[in-house]
């Protein structure tokens, strides 16, 4: 039972996350415009004879070890839908279609086609660390005069490059695992380790590593992130690390660092507005931990 109702959670976050934010005007970082398209002739069964996505490939992706190569490349031969190397090109999601050698984004049209400003043609793998705890006041969890609820808190980084607040999550990098990300990620942009001592960064190391030992998935699958486009998309893994008493992660002293501009304990509210579809991994947290929201 348990995991048919995380089954359809996802199903229901899925619903509510897709293609929103990726069909903005205008493309992240460029002056490129995205192809109108209304929410019915996202999915691609809908037949769109009229649609005609511009291409856009940003320069920033050129010769950098990060990134796929265009696709035009001769020598770029990429295994679809499996491990290629060290490169995960598995989607969370299932196989996705390949259409005229292009991969294909699982949930449907978004008005721009080539790679954005994605380093990877087809799925991008990312992870987010939602580390909470209590708001508290003279040891005591504050509860929200609305709902009677106690109030949750989260640790919120504003990024550097659009400015809105997010999880301090990143990407995966090659052959990485999804608990290194997650951890390494924290530290970089929530503690900045990238320049701590070496005395402080083992310290604080060695805190998070214990600490998210007792992390809990709560959401693995698609994202709706501004930079998606017809063949290049970003997914995610996350999970929520609580500190129920405060005393763990909780007490860290918070320092913006690597993509972070700021960094926060933020309360939860429904009223919150999130990088891609992050308030809807805060709201499952919030759900699962009884809070207010």
């Amino acid at each position: 039972m348990k995991i048919i109702s995380i089954l359809l959670l996802h199903v229901m976050l899925l619903k509510r996350m897709v293609h929103t934010k990726c069909r903005a005007t205008k493309y992240p970082f460029s002056e490129v415009t995205r192809f109108k398209i209304s929410d019915e002739q996202v999915p691609w069964t809908v037949c769109v004879p009229e649609y005609d996505p511009p291409e856009y490939n940003s320069k920033v992706l050129m010769n950098k070890p990060w990134a796929d190569p265009p696709l035009e490349d001769v020598s770029f031969k990429p295994k679809w839908n499996e491990l290629d190397g060290k490169i995960n090109r598995k989607s969370h999601t299932g196989t996705y279609r390949i259409l005229n050698e292009r991969p294909l984004n699982p949930q449907g049209r978004t008005g721009i086609k080539g790679r954005g400003v994605l380093g990877k043609w087809g799925p991008n793998h990312a992870a987010d660390p939602i580390l909470t705890r209590w708001k508290m006041e003279q040891d005591k969890k504050v509860l929200n005069t609305t709902t009677n609820l106690p109030i949750l808190q989260f640790c919120a980084i504003q990024r550097k490059d659009c400015k809105q607040w997010a999880l301090p999550g990143g990407m995966v990098d090659p052959g990485e695992k999804v608990s290194e990300t997650l951890q390494r990620e924290f530290l970089e942009e929530a503690l900045n380790s990238l320049d701590a001592s070496k005395e402080q960064a083992e310290a604080d190391s060695k805190m998070v590593r214990d600490f998210f030992k007792q992390g809990v998935e709560v959401y693995k699958g698609y994202v709706d992130d501004p930079r998606n486009t017809d063949n290049a998309w970003m997914e995610t893994v996350a999970y929520n690390f609580h500190d129920e008493d405060g005393h763990h992660v909780g007490k860290f002293d918070l320092k913006a660092g690597d993509d972070a501009q700021s960094v926060q304990w933020m309360d939860v509210d429904k009223n919150i507005d999130l990088y891609a579809s992050h308030s809807n991994f805060i709201k499952s947290v919030a759900d699962r931990l009884k809070s207010h929201w």
